[in-house]
C-alpha cells in the first residue's frame, strides 16, 4: 500500500517546487501554507488507515507506518507544523515584510523540512531514516538564518556543525545496529529493516547491541537536545524567526527523540541490554531535566529560557519512556501536550518581541495592558509548560510521577521534583510580571487585541484552550490511541 506514502512525501515537494515559480512574496507564503494543509490531511488518512489496520507497510518495508509512528505523525504535521505555518503568513505580514527570494527560499526550505522528518517518521528502513535526520539538518539550518547579523550566523553554524557531528555518530550506531542484525541471521536488506531486528532481538549480541544504541542516543540526542549535547538549541532557537522556533521545538526534537525510541525496545529487552539501557536513557533524560533547569533560572532572553524549557521537557519524555511499558502513556501524552503549549508559547514570545523590539523578559513585564493577546498567550503557555492545573501537561506530569514511584525509582524521581520545582518558581515569576506588572517605557506598535488580531488569536489561543481541555477530560478514542501507540512501540505490530 504505497499511495498514502506516496502522498505524505509528494505533496510537500510538490509544494516546495511551486514556491520557486511564483512571483509574489505572499504567493508563496499562500503555497506553503496549502502544501501544510494538505500534508496534514494526507496524515490524518494514513492514520485512519493504520486505525484500521494496525500496520500499513510499502516497498517491501521501506515504508511501514503502526500506530507509535502515526500518532507522532499526526500531533507533529497537524499541531505544530501546520500552525507553524499559518503563523508564519502572519509572522511576515502576509509577505510585506521579506522581498521574494526571502519567501521562496523560506518556502522551499520549510517544506523541504516537511518531507525529511515525515519521512523519517513513516520508514522502516533504519538507513533511510538516518538520511532523512541528516537532510532535514541541512533543511532547517538555513531557516536559522535571517537577518545576516553575527549572532543568527553564528547559532546556525553552530547547529550545523553540532548535529552533523550528532548525526555521524548516529550513522555509526545505525551500522552496528545492522551488523548486530546480519549476526542474528538477517539477510539481503532485512537487517536494516527495524521490525525485522526487533523480531530476532533475542539473537543479537547484547554487548554490540548495547554500543549501537549508545552510539544512536548521543547522536539523535543531539538532534533532539538532550543534554549535554543541547548547546545549539539555545543560540538556534533564540535567533530563528518565531515559526522556525516553533517548528523546532515542536517538530524537529520530538522527531529526533522519535528516532531513538524506535531503537529502544529492542535494547531494553532483558535479552539483550535489559536495565542497562533503560538506565541510560534516564541518565540522560534527569541529567537534561537538571541542567535545564540551572540555566532557565539565570536566563534574560524569553526565547532562550523556551528553548531550556524544550531541553527539560525532552528530558521529561525520555524519563518516562525510560520506565518501560508502564511509562509510556505518559511519554506520549506529554509529547502532545508540551508541542501544544511550546507552539503558543513561541508564537506569543515571538510577537511580543516584534512588537517590543526586544526578547528580554524584563521588557515583556506589564504586556497584558498594551498587548493583551500576545501576554495572555505567554503567560498562559509558561503555566501550562510548568503543570499549572487544569492544563493537562499536569496529568502527564503526574501519570510519569505515578509510573516511577510504582517502579522503585526513587532517586530519579526526587531530582526530577526537585528540578522541575525550580523551573515552577522561575516561569511563575515571569508570568505574574507579565501580568500584573508595571510596563516599561518602551516604544511600541500600535496595541493589539484579541478582536483586531483576528485568525492569530485562534492560532496563539486554541492550543490553551485544548490543553485546559484535556486536563479535565481526555476523550475515550485519544486514550485508546495512546494505547494503541504504546503497544506499537514495545510489539512493533
Amino acid at each position: 500500500m504505497n499511495l498514502p506514502f506516496f502522498l505524505l512525501l509528494a505533496l510537500p515537494v510538490i509544494g516546495a517546487a511551486s514556491v520557486l515559480v511564483v512571483k509574489k512574496a505572499s504567493q508563496a507564503l499562500l503555497v506553503t501554507l496549502l502544501a501544510a494543509v494538505m500534508t496534514s490531511l494526507a496524515s490524518l488518512y494514513l492514520g485512519a488507515l493504520v486505525v484500521r489496520l494496525e500496520v500499513i507497510e510499502g516497498l517491501d518495508g521501506f515504508f511501514r507506518a503502526d500506530s507509535f509512528s502515526v500518532w507522532h505523525l499526526i500531533l507533529l504535521t497537524t499541531a505544530v507544523f501546520l500552525p507553524s505555518t499559518g503563523y508564519a503568513y502572519r509572522y511576515f505580514e502576509k509577505g510585506t515584510s521579506i522581498d521574494l527570494i526571502y519567501a521562496k527560499r523560506f518556502g522551499l526550505l520549510w517544506l523541504g523540512a516537511l518531507a525529511a522528518m515525515s519521512l523519517a517518521l513513516v520508514t522502516g528502513n533504519i538507513g533511510i531514516m538516518w538520511v532523512a535526520i541528516e537532510a532535514s539538518t541541512l533543511f532547517t539550518a538555513f531557516l536559522i538564518f535571517r537577518n545576516g547579523n553575527a549572532a543568527s550566523v553564528e547559532a546556525m553554524w553552530k547547529y550545523i556543525m553540532m548535529c552533523s557531528v550528532g548525526v555521524a555518530l548516529a550513522f555509526i550506531g545505525t551500522l552496528l545496529m545492522a551488523a548486530a542484525g546480519q549476526q542474528a541471521g538477517l539477510e539481503g536488506g532485512d537487517n536494516l529493516l527495524i521490525h525485522k531486528i526487533y523480531e530476532v532481538r533475542a539473537s543479537l549480541k547484547p554487548n554490540l547491541a548495547l554500543t549501537a544504541f549508545i552510539f544512536i542516543l548521543i547522536g539523535y540526542g543531539t538532534k533532539a537536545g538532550l543534554a549535554p549535547m543541547h548547546n545549539w538549541l539555545p543560540d538556534a532557537h533564540s535567533q530563528a524567526p518565531g515559526p522556525v522556533s516553533a517548528m523546532f521545538s515542536g517538530f524537529l526534537l520530538n522527531t529526533a527523540l522519535y528516532c531513538i525510541l524506535r531503537f529502544f525496545p529492542i535494547v531494553a529487552d532483558e535479552r539483550v541490554a535489559g536495565v542497562k539501557a533503560r538506565d541510560l536513557l534516564m541518565v540522560f533524560a534527569i541529567l537534561s531535566i537538571v541542567i535545564a533547569s540551572v540555566f532557565i533560572f539565570f536566563q534574560k532572553d524569553a526565547k532562550r529560557m523556551l528553548a531550556y524549557c524544550s531541553v527539560e521537557h525532552m528530558g521529561i519524555i525520555a524519563f518516562a519512556y525510560s520506565l518501560g511499558p508502564i511509562g509510556a502513556a505518559a511519554g506520549l501524552f506529554h509529547t502532545l501536550n508540551h508541542s501544544l503549549a511550546k507552539t503558543a508559547s513561541f508564537f506569543s514570545a515571538a510577537s511580543l518581541g516584534r512588537n517590543l523590539h526586544t526578547n528580554a523578559l524584563s521588557a515583556f513585564t506589564g504586556a497584558l495592558r498594551q498587548y493583551p493577546l500576545y501576554a495572555l498567550g505567554f503567560a498562559g503557555s509558561m503555566l501550562a509548560l510548568i503543570g499549572v492545573a487544569p492544563f493537562s501537561i499536569f496529568i502527564s506530569e503526574f501519570m510519569l510521577v505515578s509510573a516511577a514511584a510504582e517502579t522503585s525509582q526513587y532517586l530519579a524521581l526526587a531530582l526530577f521534583l526537585g528540578a522541575t520545582s525550580v523551573v515552577f518558581l522561575v516561569m511563575l515569576k515571569h508570568s505574574i510580571a507579565i501580568v500584573w506588572g508595571k510596563a516599561q517605557a518602551v516604544e511600541t506598535r500600535h496595541q493589539i487585541t484579541l478582536k483586531s488580531a483576528g485568525i492569530e488569536s485562534l492560532i496563539i489561543m486554541l492550543p490553551l484552550l485544548i490543553l485546559a481541555v484535556l486536563g479535565v477530560w481526555k476523550p475515550l478514542y485519544l486514550s485508546r490511541f495512546i494505547e494503541m501507540a504504546s503497544a506499537a512501540l514495545w510489539s512493533m505490530k
